[in-house]
């Protein structure tokens, strides 16, 4: 059984935070605003995550080595 490990980080930027995506291919996605907290963040990185279903059902193609 495979592992896919799909990164939401949340990084200082300016006066906030900046939320990322990162994709087990090492694509990264990351919001052009800035949030006042870390919460807010990674709250806008799950919804980003969510509202790409294309890129989430991409990975089931993926031949994603094992984690251990």
């Amino acid at each position: 059984m495979s592992t896919t490990a799909i990164t939401l980080s949340a990084s200082p930027k300016g006066n906030g935070y900046q939320a990322t995506v990162t994709y087990p291919d090492g694509v990264s996605i990351s919001s052009a605003e800035t949030y006042p907290s870390i919460a807010e963040a990674m709250t806008v990185a799950a919804l980003k995550l969510l509202d790409m279903p294309d890129r989430l059902s991409a990975l089931d193609a993926l031949d994603v080595p094992v984690q251990s």
